[in-house]
């Protein structure tokens, strides 16, 4: 154990995901599919060998500059550990091209969920479980850097809270290994608990185990896999929906993701994230109910209850898939749909994608956090414009998050919609149409993949694109993922200087 802390940590990640592997070779070995549980066992033996062989002449090396070495780590985690990850799934499917593959493991592992295959019937349940297994390592892989690199270096929407140490601050002295091993010790038996628990209850709602285990895990993760195209084609029903609705409010609030109940019962009610989801998913989902009576819209069945009720509960769990950067949809998202009469949702799903879930969880977009502070700061603006010599009432800290927070929200914002911008205009040279290209930046970059399917087109489908536009989505998923301030960090000259 001692050896194997020296090693880098890309080295560790190599050899989890080896490891990782044993698991799709056992489940193929058990559905007695042998090609495809001796391919994953002699990938998992080759990337473990290679990995202690890097690691062992390594594992002396010092590094000379921690936060350099951990945000390049982060980067190249996201960027080059699917390219790995991605071997047997090349050599089973071997009408997929190597760069195809890489495209589907970078999107389990950075959580999107965008998926080459319309048909999930198409490949093995055991292809399925390790797209499964890779998001649902992507995510701890997220929660644990997001702890121990994005907070220390004050980015990742953690620049937003006020008990954050500064780069360069005491958190900095503090030695890399420990700093993991706190984060992994902390977030591990949660994250692995709850995604026990929730595929428990879905067993008893009356899901299969494999696709009760896949759901939990793509729950957590919040990359909408699913091994059979999500929440329509399941069988718990209701039931699902409302325990996978409740398990994707972890992506609301890091605070949630722990075992310590009374610490949460204390800080949630106090957590503008989570007050600010509440108030969203409270919204929209009454407009859009509300709306078919406003519009007084002749739909089907509008005056049966039941289709109402079948309605209302579509919208409401849609918009915490999409608000959370999941990308389920409600098996009643179509009736959802009808009964608002909106021609055109796929807007408010995007604009949700865009607002994020929390910081240091498994969500993309912008981050709730970010998103408050820019709504405090516009309450406390219209309040000047009506009183110009009122004082606001609020804390000192409370002061400075409105102005300095929304300040740091702004800019993020700014550099979110220009990457959209240019992920956008990158993608329409290519020769997609506009709102395609759109759309899938958004699900790029917000790391929701599902939601370039939620344009209502159905001939939009990633197989369909094109090598180049693959590499550019690939870009912009690794971008989103670890969003564009650790890449500026990496240009500043502190962390170049001896």
């Amino acid at each position: 154990m001692n050896a194997l802390r020296q090693y880098p940590l890309f080295v560790l990640l190599m050899m989890i995901g080896g490891l990782a592997m044993l698991v799709p070779a056992g489940h193929a070995a058990k559905q007695q599919d042998w090609l495809t549980a001796r391919v994953f066992f002699q990938y998992s033996i080759l990337v473990l060998t290679f990995s202690v062989l890097i690691g062992t002449a390594m594992m002396n090396r010092k590094v000379r500059n921690v936060s350099r070495a951990n945000l390049i780590t982060l980067i190249l985690g996201f960027a080059l550990l699917p390219a790995f990850l991605a071997l047997p799934f090349w050599q089973v499917l071997p009408y997929l091209s190597f760069e195809r593959a890489y495209f589907e493991m970078l999107s389990s592992f950075t959580t999107t969920g965008a998926t080459l295959f319309d048909d999930p019937f198409r490949i093995s349940e055991s292809l399925h479980l390790w797209r499964g297994l890779v998001a649902w390592l992507g995510g701890f892989f997220m929660l644990v850097a997001a702890v121990s690199v994005l907070e220390p270096l004050n980015i990742g929407g953690f620049e937003m809270r006020e008990t954050m140490a500064a780069a360069g601050g005491p958190a900095m002295r503090i030695e890399n290994d420990v700093r993991l091993l706190r984060a992994v010790r902390a977030l591990l038996p949660p994250y692995f608990l709850f995604t026990a628990l929730l595929a428990l209850l879905l067993i008893f709602s009356g899901e299969r185990v494999f696709i009760a285990t896949i759901h939990a895990m793509s729950t957590l993760s919040t990359s909408a896999i699913s091994p059979v195209s999500g929440m329509e084609n399941a069988h718990a029903g209701w039931g699902g929906e409302l325990l996978i609705a409740v398990f994707l409010l972890f992506a609301v609030s890091s605070k949630l993701m722990t075992l310590n109940l009374p610490q949460v019962v204390r800080t949630i009610p106090k957590d503008p994230e989570f007050h600010l989801t509440m108030l969203v998913i409270g919204l929209l989902p009454i407009f859009m109910f509300a709306r078919h009576w406003l519009a007084a819209l002749d739909v089907a069945q509008g005056d049966n209850a039941m289709a109402g009720l079948s309605a209302y509960w579509g919208s409401l769990f849609t918009t915490i898939s999409y608000l959370t950067t999941t990308g389920f949809e409600s098996s009643h998202w179509h009736d959802a749909q009808r009964w608002s009469g909106l021609s055109a949702t796929g807007i408010l799903l995007f604009g949700l994608a865009v607002m994020g879930g929390g910081v240091a969880t498994t969500a993309g977009g912008v981050k709730l956090l970010r998103i408050y502070a820019l709504y405090r700061h516009g309450l406390r603006e219209l309040e000047h414009m009506v009183n110009p010599s009122s004082v606001g009432r609020s804390g000192t800290s409370t002061r400075r998050f409105r102005r300095q927070g929304a300040e740091l929200a702004w800019v993020f914002l700014m550099l979110f919609l220009m990457a959209i911008t240019v992920v956008a205009l990158a993608l329409a040279m290519d020769g997609i149409l506009f709102e395609d290209a759109f759309a899938l930046a958004i699900a790029s970059l917000t790391n929701t993949g599902p939601i370039y399917l939620a344009l209502g087109d159905p001939s939009a489908h990633y197989a369909t694109l094109s090598d180049t536009a693959l590499g550019i989505i690939s870009v912009a998923m690794v971008l989103g993922r670890v969003e564009a301030l650790a890449f500026i960090a990496l240009l500043n000259p502190d962390y170049w200087r001896n």
